[in-house]
């Protein structure tokens, strides 16, 4: 057994003194005891400790992309141009540079204080739009980045058959995409079954205006062999609630509450444009919801209702999506951000009775999160992965802080400096970027046309 203590440790959403922290022979903690003075033959680490975090929504090709998208092309630019120029990259990528991106991307996210990501896969085929000999090619290649990396994987393969409501099949660009709820689950089983480490498995649909509702019922029966989650993008986008009412009568949360669809599984990705009664009947189901600040706003697609869902007790999750930001901290920060530029207010995510802003937000998406990525414990608690994340000692932006507002300023007074060391499942990752930043780099500049 392993034994780690810290002097200040995020413990049942506080700081708490002197922590002792036992990592059993399985990777998880076996025991988390405070106030007890540091005992011989434990590893001391120099400062306090966090819990890691679920990144809960990653496409990592589109790392590859992050950046790109800057420049006006057109007289309008939106979420559906970015799309369009976004599948240039998903026509073009190989396993070996998704692998070799993914790796890369995963250590900034290991970096940016996550140790766990959900991966909404649905880069499948070959760029021709023809299955790869073993179907699951692209899927073991996030596999085999993120244990290069060492992070924790969720492989979410997703459902996706149509161009949009009123379309029968794909548009051409779409090709790499299509799959059917009997191919998901069987992609899905396969990486569960594949037991790897720190490998689980769950499934997605795409969207509503991407799957006909039969498949979607068929999935969500097929899938009640998995212990995974389910994810599903909604009502990112203005356009497609429009398109729903039109096509079904009802707004898209809507429609999946009303369909009996959903239960504490799901998690509704994005959610933006939800209205009370909605956000509601999501809240009765028990599902969560996975928000992506920094590429909500990189995409212009609108400000959720953040006061609500949190009133409303629906477990909220954060994540990376498109990869413009790669740290949780971001995150957070641009969570509260928005909503005080939407409502000329500040600290709008706390209340008299919950005051601290950070540390409502970091709960709940530690909460939120574990149910994101499939795990019934998480955090700095006995049964939990053994995750844990040492802020940098030297940090100007802790120096001289009192000593319970440090998440407060790790959140709100940026930037911060990588984490300076990071423990996935009882082991410190190791710091050894080049060969995987060389790789990394090498397949980006490969999917560019090279340097310019």
């Amino acid at each position: 057994m392993t034994t780690l203590w810290a002097p200040r440790a995020w413990v049942a959403g506080a700081w708490a003194e002197q922590v002792l922290l036992h990592i059993g022979a399985d990777g998880r903690w076996a025991d988390v005891a405070v106030g007890v003075p540091a005992p011989d033959g434990a590893e001391v680490l120099p400062g306090p400790v966090l819990p890691g975090l679920v990144n809960a929504h990653s496409h990592a090709f589109q790392r590859a992309f992050a950046g790109l998208a800057e420049r006006r092309e057109g007289e309008h630019d939106d979420f559906w141009s970015w799309r369009d120029r976004m599948y240039r990259v998903a026509l073009a990528i190989s396993p070996e540079q998704l692998r070799a991106v993914a790796a890369l991307l995963y250590r900034e996210l290991l970096r940016g204080g996550y140790t766990q990501v959900c991966e909404f896969h649905y880069l499948q085929h070959q760029p021709d739009g023809q299955p790869y000999a073993d179907p699951a090619t692209l899927g073991w290649a996030l596999a085999d980045a993120a244990a290069e990396a060492g992070i924790g994987l969720t492989l979410l393969p997703v459902l996706y058959e149509r161009a949009g409501f009123a379309q029968p099949a794909l548009r051409d660009d779409q090709r790499r995409f299509r799959t059917d709820a009997d191919a998901v689950h069987a992609l899905a089983r396969r990486f569960a079954d594949a037991r790897r480490p720190n490998v689980n498995a769950g499934v997605a649909v795409h969207s509503l205006r991407a799957a006909a509702p039969a498949s979607i019922h068929r999935l969500r029966a097929l899938a009640a062999d998995l212990d995974g989650p389910i994810h599903i993008h909604v009502a990112e986008q203005t356009a497609e609630v429009d398109d729903c009412l039109a096509a079904t009568g009802r707004r898209p949360m809507q429609w999946l509450a009303d369909e009996g669809l959903l239960d504490a599984r799901w998690q509704l990705v994005h959610a933006t444009h939800g209205v009370p009664a909605e956000i509601d009947a999501v809240a009765a189901t028990g599902a969560g919801a996975v928000i992506c600040p920094t590429t909500e706003a990189n995409l212009g697609d609108g400000v959720p209702d953040l006061p609500r869902w949190l009133a409303a007790g629906v477990p909220m999750a954060i994540g990376s999506d498109s990869h413009v930001g790669r740290d949780w901290r971001e995150e957070l920060r641009w969570l509260d951000y928005a909503q005080r530029l939407v409502r000329r207010q500040r600290n709008v995510a706390a209340t008299p009775a919950q005051p601290a802003t950070a540390a409502r937000l970091f709960d709940a998406a530690l909460a939120g999160g574990a149910k994101a990525a499939g795990f019934a414990r998480w955090g700095l608690v006995p049964g939990a992965r053994a995750d844990l994340l040492l802020p940098d000692p030297a940090d100007p932006v802790s120096a001289g802080l009192p000593p319970g507002q440090l998440l407060d300023a790790t959140v709100f007074s940026g930037p911060a400096r990588p984490f300076a060391r990071t423990l996935v499942a009882g082991r410190w990752v190791a710091d050894d970027d080049a060969a995987l930043h060389a790789r990394g780099t090498a397949a980006l500049q490969a999917l560019h046309g090279g340097p310019r």
